[in-house]
């Protein structure tokens, strides 16, 4: 217990605290504070804050500045390009090793979770949505091991301060995208490891293209074309959505 009556909280609980408000824009892109503000408005102890921004800032979530500011890093169309980039290139090589592999629990657990995923969209719902989603494609990558499907969520919960951002959240747009997770779970029932890994990609490329649309309308995807052709489509074959 703190001086003033407090509850000192663990590093654990302010990192998990600043962390979820970072993804889900609580605390938007570029907002700026101080480690005293901060520590005012979570009720936590300088010691524990300074350790679970020093994460935060390993993770690429925050930037330090003099003065002890605190500044939450942007939504960057150059960032978004590497983020899906590293997306790709993890999940494709953990689907390779993971497809062949799954058994009816597992095609029956990924339904469960699109069962999930529809009653949330269908609520509109898009807090509670986030677990099952994540669940979901956590699925398809996890005989990759434990040190690339900790750094394949790492990217996730990054990925949904785009998503979360720059998507309208709409029930018809939800919709399409359930339609891309069911293809997901048709060629991962026939086992087919490398059509499951065009599926995804498409998938990814298709939400990137999104946020794209919306947060750099001009940029284009020469990194990230340049990353996934030779990983996961034919060479020459078009993954743009049309």
């Amino acid at each position: 217990m703190a001086p003033d009556g407090r509850d000192v909280q663990s590093v654990t609980a302010v990192y998990e605290r600043l962390r979820e408000a970072i993804v889900t824009g609580e605390i938007p892109g570029g907002a700026v504070s101080s480690q005293l503000a901060l520590s005012r408005d979570l009720e936590a102890g300088r010691t524990p804050l300074r350790e679970a921004l020093r994460l935060l800032q390993n993770e690429g979530l925050v930037v330090g500045e003099p003065n002890r500011r605190v500044r939450v890093a942007e939504l960057t169309g150059p960032d978004l390009q590497e983020l899906y980039t590293l997306r790709i290139l993890l999940e494709t090589a953990a689907v390779r090793l993971t497809i062949p592999n799954l058994d009816s629990s597992d095609i029956a657990e990924m339904r469960g979770y699109m069962a999930q995923m529809d009653h949330y969209g269908g609520d509109r719902d898009w807090a509670g949505l986030r677990g099952p989603h994540k669940a979901f494609h956590r699925k398809l990558v996890e005989a990759g091991g434990p040190r690339t499907v900790k750094l394949i969520e790492d990217l996730f919960d990054q990925a949904e301060r785009y998503r979360l951002a720059h998507i309208a959240a709409t029930t018809e747009q939800w919709a399409e995208r359930q339609v891309e997770h069911q293809d997901l779970i048709d060629v991962a029932v026939e086992r087919n490891v490398e059509e499951t890994a065009k599926v995804l990609t498409r998938h990814y490329i298709r939400t990137a293209t999104l946020v794209l649309a919306n947060l750099e309308p001009d940029r284009q995807f020469e990194l990230l074309e340049a990353s996934v052709e030779s990983v996961a489509l034919a060479p020459g074959k078009s993954y743009r959505p049309r």
